[in-house]
């Protein structure tokens, strides 16, 4: 049953594809943030999902698409020079091999997100995509929530349905994820026209956005955390009622905090002993390496480069609640970056970094100036506009604030919710630019 579900939901979008051939982009954000490959038992492990839906998404927009005034912006062209540059140090890396295994997914991703704004013409869309991929994460996240409120979870405990420690389906960076598309679930509950705003979609809503609170919760992540208090920080940004939010909030904490598992609050107390924690003294020793590292090699080792580090981590103190020898030495090696940003500096090196930057800076600021232009907007065809701009800031903000502790520089469910920035911003550029012409005094007498 369970194989038979995603071969015939896939089947289902394939066959409907050939008369809207956006399902087929819609069918590869699913798969690639899901990974039904690596969950089915038997029938899909040999099938290249991944390929035929990518195959099938540039083929139906190719042959079918409207691609009037389509047009390549400058953070798509962004990406393709850091999908150059990436490919050159894969070439030159200090580990081919293990490069190239990163390199055969990292390469999709940003492919995709180069492609993907051009498919993205309506608000319609935008708005599918943007429900695709929440619900897409949501069957991750459900599952985490449920076995949280009944198993209470644990770091390294919390099984979401794939007994493999990567991508969606790693701690920290799930938790990130489930953070991060708050603003976005309480967008599409509020404005998206797919499903009616009725009773039905806001219990729905309230219930995913109360899974994702949990999910840091059930993986006992410390970037879960602090990602949380940014999005409760966020969204004040834009209450018109900050004195009640801000009173709720209080009232949330003090409720919450003694029905928190003793695996989870035993885990938070180490942010604040992190000097005696030996995850995060690993961090630290991690970091240092890789600053020195790119002082000989300034364009990177390439993907995976981490692999040749060996570190010296000096804990201070007794460890949390007195464990551990005090001011232990311990040494330890070919530990990964768990940071987006030394991770895009140690493989990619100074230029690599540098573009990545400006790829998150560049989206930033650009939502900026759609929540400012059109926050006041008034007609129905452009109120929705500004809030969506907003929602995509905020769960960028969260990613990159998340990304300080764990290596998801290259994660595709980011460069899905990249490439949504982009194509509201395309949108919003090609149906209502700033300089359209106004009709001249009397013209539309003359017209009549």
């Amino acid at each position: 049953m369970h194989d038979l579900f995603f071969v015939a939901f896939l089947a289902g979008l394939i066959a409907l594809g050939f008369r809207r051939p956006f399902l087929f982009v819609l069918g590869y954000a699913y798969v690639d943030i899901v990974s039904p490959q690596r969950l089915s038992y038997y029938l899909l492990n040999a099938v290249p999902v991944s390929l035929i839906f990518f195959v099938l998404a540039v083929g139906g927009w190719l042959v079918m698409d409207d691609k009037k005034d389509t047009r390549v912006s400058v953070r798509q062209i962004i990406l393709i020079v850091l999908l150059a540059w990436c490919a050159y140090t894969t070439l030159t890396a200090d580990f081919p091999a293990a490069a190239l295994g990163k390199w055969d997914w990292v390469w999709k991703a940003l492919i995709f997100a180069i492609f993907l704004p051009f498919t993205l013409r309506t608000r319609l869309r935008i708005e599918a995509l943007l429900l695709f991929m929440v619900l897409s994460a949501a069957s991750i996240i459900i599952v985490g929530g449920i076995k949280t409120i009944f198993s209470g979870g644990g770091y390294g405990v919390l099984n979401l349905g794939l007994d493999d420690n990567s991508g969606l389906y790693e701690g920290s960076t799930i938790s990130t994820v489930a953070i991060a598309i708050i603003p976005t679930i309480l967008f599409l509950a509020k404005y998206g026209t797919i499903f009616p705003a009725d009773w039905r979609v806001k219990l729905f809503t309230a219930a995913l956005v109360f899974a994702c609170l949990l999910i840091p919760i059930g993986t006992s992540t410390r970037t879960g955390l602090i990602c949380i208090g940014l999005v409760a920080i966020m969204i004040l940004r834009d209450s018109q009622k900050r004195m009640l939010y801000m009173a709720g909030m209080a009232l949330a904490v003090v409720v919450a905090i003694p029905l928190l598992p003793a695996s989870y609050t035993q885990r938070m107390q180490t942010i604040q002993g992190y000097q005696a924690d030996e995850s995060a003294s690993t961090r630290l020793a991690v970091w240092a390496w890789t600053w020195s590292y790119v002082q000989d090699h300034p364009g990177g080792g390439g993907f995976n480069a981490y692999l040749q580090n060996h570190l010296t981590i000096r804990l201070k103190g007794p460890g949390v609640g007195g464990a551990g020898a005090p001011n232990a030495v311990e040494y330890d090696k070919a530990r990964a970056y768990h940071s987006a940003y030394f991770e895009m500096l140690g493989e990619q090196g100074f230029f690599g970094l540098g573009l990545w930057a400006m790829l998150q800076i560049a989206g930033l600021l650009r939502m900026e100036m759609l929540r400012r232009r059109f926050r006041k907007a008034t007609d129905p065809n452009e109120a929705w506009i500004a809030p969506l701009a907003t929602a995509l800031q905020h769960g960028h903000v969260i990613y990159l604030v998340g990304a300080l502790f764990i290596a998801i520089a290259f994660q595709p469910f980011i460069y899905m919710l990249l490439a949504a920035e982009i194509g509201l911003d395309s949108y919003v550029r090609r149906t209502r630019p700033k300089n359209r012409p106004q009709p001249m005094p009397g013209a539309a007498a003359v017209a009549a």
